[in-house]
């Protein structure tokens, strides 16, 4: 390829059909995301919402969507009060771009974490989980959560 032209690592596909490029990202955010986890653990509202986009949405498994910074801090902050002790853990990260419908690039973080809580007995728990993340700057604008049980082998 050219000097400097992004390697092609996918393609994204809009709903008419059309296949856009995916190409390699920027691995900078990465950091960005594991800092964001670990605040997290932590429970540290104020440092979630430095690193959220002010038009902050999340899309989350049971087909809620949160928007906004303000309602995603409530959220955590009533989630964190009635869950017992959940806890995240980075497993891998794929970094990728791509042009939307409206033909702007846009810069995505795909991860796999896994997330530990105690169940209503007091059994710990992990979920699998798929956080597709789209970053604006150094800021997350949008994480969509996919979510899997632990097999049962």
């Amino acid at each position: 390829g050219e000097a400097g032209a992004a390697m092609v690592i996918g393609a994204a596909i809009s709903d008419d059909g059309t296949t856009n490029p995916l190409t390699a990202g920027d691995i900078a955010k990465q950091k960005i995301w594991l800092d964001y986890i670990q605040a997290h653990n932590e429970r540290d509202l104020e440092k979630i919402a430095e690193i959220n986009a002010d038009d902050w949405e999340g899309y989350v498994p049971d087909g809620s969507v949160i928007k906004g910074n303000p309602a995603h801090i409530e959220w955590l902050r009533d989630w964190f009060a009635t869950s017992d002790n959940p806890n995240w853990r980075g497993e891998w990260m794929i970094a990728n771009d791509g042009v939307n419908a409206e033909g702007t690039t846009e810069t995505w973080l795909t991860t796999g974490n896994d997330i530990t809580f105690n169940d209503a007995d007091g059994n710990e728990v992990t979920e699998h989980h798929v956080h597709d993340i789209r970053f604006v700057g150094s800021k997350i604008r949008r994480v969509n959560v996919y979510s899997r049980l632990p097999s049962k082998e």
